[in-house]
């Protein structure tokens, strides 16, 4: 029997070798060896990423991505805070839903760098190839253009849920399917009675009992708010 293996990607991404101050510190974060060790046991079992990170090192993050695209087994990723920066190419590793309040951000490849005027225009070179490969994970998940990615990337771009699921970086925003039609009318069919007829009937002639007791709920609800 199959089972869902629950992995945290929360606090900051780091290298491996960061791990045991961050430990030290009591401080929140995931690297890819807490990753790799969970997809181990996993065992290709479905695997749940539960995200809620303002980013971190870009590289371990990369190492994340691939190891969770590489898994053979189902891998569902949940944005149940933010997923910011380097949480954001992780985000991109696999099928996602994201909390209605959750927020969503991609931005260029950030670093700090000492040096003359060469090793400026050097580093800007490393900069914006690592922007490129970063803007590749989100290419993949989106289908967006180059252009575009790198745009948003140079806005320093925020969506909320619905902003982010529009925009193909996330599939699906969360309990979307459990929200209730809000109907501004005393009159009309039900969405109850609609989605019964519509499950139920495939040709409204083919099925006139159903039909007629639909019209008799349809009439006794009426009835009903006229009476309220």
């Amino acid at each position: 029997m199959k089972t869902t293996k629950k992995i945290s990607v929360k606090g900051d991404i780091i290298p491996n070798d960061d791990k045991w101050i961050y430990e030290w510190l009591d401080m929140e974060s995931v690297s890819p060896e807490d990753v790799n060790k969970a997809l181990l046991e996993a065992n290709g079992d479905d695997v749940e990423v539960e995200i809620n990170s303002g980013g971190g090192d870009i590289f371990s993050a990369s190492e994340i991505y691939t190891a969770l695209r590489s898994y053979k087994g189902n891998v569902k990723i949940k944005i149940v805070g933010v997923a910011a920066s380097a949480a954001s190419v992780i985000a991109a590793a696999g099928y996602s839903e994201i909390a209605p309040t959750g927020l969503y951000m991609i931005h260029n490849v950030r670093s700090s760098s000492s040096g003359d005027y060469r090793d400026m225009e050097h580093k800007t070179g490393v900069l914006k190839t690592a922007n490129q490969a970063i803007a590749n994970a989100y290419k993949q998940k989106t289908g967006l253009s180059d252009k575009e990615l790198l745009k948003l990337m140079d806005n320093e771009t925020w969506w909320n849920a619905e902003e982010a699921v529009k925009n193909k970086f996330i599939d699906k925003v969360m309990f979307d399917e459990e929200a209730p039609k809000l109907l501004n009318s005393i009159g009309g069919v039900p969405y109850e009675t609609i989605e019964k007829i519509r499950n139920s009937v495939r040709k409204p002639g083919k099925d006139p009992a159903f039909l007629m007791q639909a019209e008799l709920d349809l009439l006794k609800l009426r009835g009903k708010k006229f009476n309220e």
